[in-house]
């Protein structure tokens, strides 16, 4: 099989690395950046499943720099919510701290074009001005559109454009990479 053959072939869901692995990786990178005046906030709803998991993974850090958490439901701040309406499992945001100064670092499970990224941005600033704002995804897909990215990942997958990559939560609570053909939904 020739190079151009094998990145062409398709990735299968069978190939695709434990989410529970990835999420101990993400756990290691994040610690360093557990510091007094750092929040974590997760994206529904991988993201918050992951920041479910990583208050666990990192209590004794997120305990000793007082470490305050929240998430977020950016489907109304999307720039494409006209074509992608509400979506039943849609919860409200809870972001319970003052974000005035704090170094925020958002949680989320699969990075694609940064447009999920934007609305989180977007609905932080109506609760306040951040000292700064990192982004930490379980996995970075390729095909990035607007100028952002994480500064934190556990894995990057290239991935075609008519592949979905999605983060699921299992009936005994691990979480799963699952990937499907793309429906013509918009892109996140």
């Amino acid at each position: 099989m020739t190079e151009k053959n094998l990145h062409s072939t398709a990735l299968t869901s069978t190939q695709l690395p434990s989410a529970e692995d990835l999420l101990q990786v993400l756990a290691k990178k994040l610690q360093p950046l557990l510091q007094k005046n750092t929040a974590l906030v997760g994206i529904h709803s991988g993201g918050v499943w992951l920041l479910e998991r990583l208050l666990v993974l990192l209590k004794d850090d997120i305990n000793t720099n007082e470490i305050e958490h929240g998430t977020l439901d950016v489907s109304f701040y999307r720039d494409d919510y006209a074509q992608r309406g509400l979506k039943a499992e849609n919860r409200p945001s809870q972001i319970t701290f003052d974000v005035e100064n704090k170094h925020i670092i958002l949680i989320d499970d699969v990075f694609y074009t940064g447009r999920t990224t934007r609305a989180a941005m977007n609905e932080l600033f109506d609760y306040g001005r951040p000292a700064s704002i990192s982004l930490a995804t379980l996995v970075s897909r390729g095909g990035r559109e607007l100028p952002v990215a994480p500064q934190v990942i556990a894995a990057e997958i290239p991935l075609d454009a008519s592949q979905h990559l999605q983060l699921t939560k299992l009936a005994n609570g691990n979480l799963a990479l699952e990937l499907t053909p793309k429906h013509n939904s918009a892109r996140t």
